[in-house]
């Protein structure tokens, strides 16, 4: 997409060498490694070749991770919203949303969740194929919403628990035996028939323990044989009761969507009004409203998020030829019970859909970094299905494919031809763009009116960062 008449070029200021910083995650003094620019101004196409490539910006900001080096490697992932389907963590935020808007209602039990640190719900763990225990902390984990898994491994445990009493109260059996034949006199030994203590052994004056999956079972055998009975009761009445379609079934048949959650009509009754207002923010992206584009435009935006008049959360979000990019987001703590950070994604997902209605190119939703050597980074590989960006050769890779090789090592190459190569590398460095003196000029044209020593390794890293297309339509500012 080409820039639109009237704005800006993206010109930036490439800082020599790779800066050393303090790791928020592994907390590693001056492990963090990254090359970094100044942007004074960027248009949303360069942004989005940017991103695309490894890069992210924080306010002006703009760097990538030295991947091969630095201490948490962290790798570009973009979630495909266009086949996302929440997962039962999700529908639970968003359910505990919806009883707190409509009927008041606040979540049961302590909340500790972070905002934007949702847990991995049983079939994300068993996808991520985690073989460290210690990844997930067991007073993290999520509480299945039929619990039946978790009933079912009460009554494992409480089998288990019971053999093991059994096994204890043989082996001394066998000990006993095992003194009779070992020439003390056989009247030391006296095998009386005993009841079991309370609380200890199986009471054989009630029926064996059974499992909760025979109960369940059981339960749907009562309730066919009940329904049977209620129909042969109706009689002529269940005969004709209208039949719906087999469209109309694939639609009962199908599982709840995101809009289903967010966009649900609350009753008129309801206890809260949550709503949201979209305003252009101050950022180096050049807004652009092109007529193809989304009706909102291009850009850099706040998406407030106000609950009876009052505002509670914002998210930074960029607006993109060709995704919505996810910024930050900060919020009120007093309402982190209704885990604003998955709601505010989740809706965010469901807003990248609405757009690609209108823009169809515009597909994706970019999600930041995941860091899988920080297991509290992990979260953004729930919202599937993802891919993550191959450091070295810049091409999308399905998450599932990437996880194997993190969990052998923390920094991969994601793309299994090996003869791949970076598609954008540099090849004529002459080409690249400069802003000297106020002045636009091709580097080869540069190179003669620079006084002083040669900048030219400099250049050269900063173009091998940013690709060929970029480094021929950005302004590189030298001084």
């Amino acid at each position: 997409m080409a820039a639109a008449p009237g704005t800006s070029p993206t010109i930036v200021e490439y800082f020599e060498g790779e800066d050393f910083y303090h790791c928020g995650y592994c907390k590693n003094e001056t492990g963090s490694r990254s090359n970094g620019m100044w942007a004074h101004s960027m248009t949303v196409q360069d942004y989005q070749d940017l991103i695309d490539r490894g890069w992210r910006r924080s306010g002006k900001y703009v760097y990538k991770p030295v991947m091969n080096q630095t201490c948490c490697p962290q790798y570009t992932i973009r979630c495909r919203p266009l086949h996302f389907q929440p997962s039962k963590s999700h529908k639970k935020v968003l359910k505990k949303m919806l009883k707190f808007l409509s009927k008041g209602e606040f979540p049961k039990g302590n909340i500790t969740e972070e905002p934007m640190d949702s847990q991995m719900d049983d079939a994300a763990v068993d996808d991520f194929a985690l073989k460290s225990k210690l990844d997930i902390q067991s007073d993290h984990r999520p509480f299945d919403e039929d619990h039946n898994k978790v009933v079912e491994s009460e009554v494992k445990e409480k089998e288990e628990d019971l053999g093991a009493k059994e096994t204890k109260e043989l082996s001394q059996s066998y000990t006993k035996k095992e003194k009779l034949g070992s020439g003390e006199p056989s009247s030391s030994v006296k095998v009386v028939p005993t009841v079991p203590n309370p609380g200890k052994g199986a009471d054989l004056s009630k029926p064996p323990c059974r499992k909760a999956k025979d109960i369940r079972k059981e339960r749907k055998r009562q309730k066919l044989i009940l329904k049977s009975q209620t129909d042969k009761l109706e009689g002529v009445q269940v005969q004709h009761e209208p039949q719906l379609l087999p469209s109309e079934k694939s639609k009962l048949n199908q599982p709840k969507s995101i809009e289903d959650f967010i966009f649900d009509t609350l009753p008129e009754d309801a206890a809260h009004r949550l709503e949201f207002t979209r305003f252009l923010c101050s950022s180096p992206l050049e807004a652009e409203n092109p007529p193809n584009g989304p009706d909102c435009g291009y850009g850099s935006f706040h998406q407030q998020y106000w609950l009876d008049g009052k505002i509670i959360a914002v998210g930074v979000i960029d607006i993109l030829p060709y995704c919505v990019s996810s910024v930050y987001l900060y919020y009120d703590p007093d309402y982190s019970f209704l885990s604003l950070g998955v709601y505010s994604a989740l809706w965010e997902i469901a807003f990248t859909r609405q757009l690609h209605e209108k823009t169809s190119q515009l597909s994706y939703y970019y999600m930041g970094f995941y860091i899988h050597s920080c297991p509290k980074m992990r979260y953004k590989g729930q919202y599937k299905p993802s891919d993550l960006l191959c450091p070295e050769t810049y091409v999308w890779v399905p998450i599932e494919q990437c996880l194997p090789a993190l969990e052998n090592s923390k920094y991969c190459r994601f793309n299994q031809d090996t003869k791949a190569v970076d598609e954008e590398q540099i090849k004529e460095l002459d080409r690249l763009r400069v802003l000297y003196k106020r002045t636009i000029m091709p580097y080869n044209i540069y190179k003669k009116r620079q006084k002083g020593p040669s900048d030219e390794a400099v250049v050269q890293q900063y173009a091998d960062l940013v690709g060929q297309t970029c480094s021929e339509r950005m302004l590189l500012f030298r001084s």
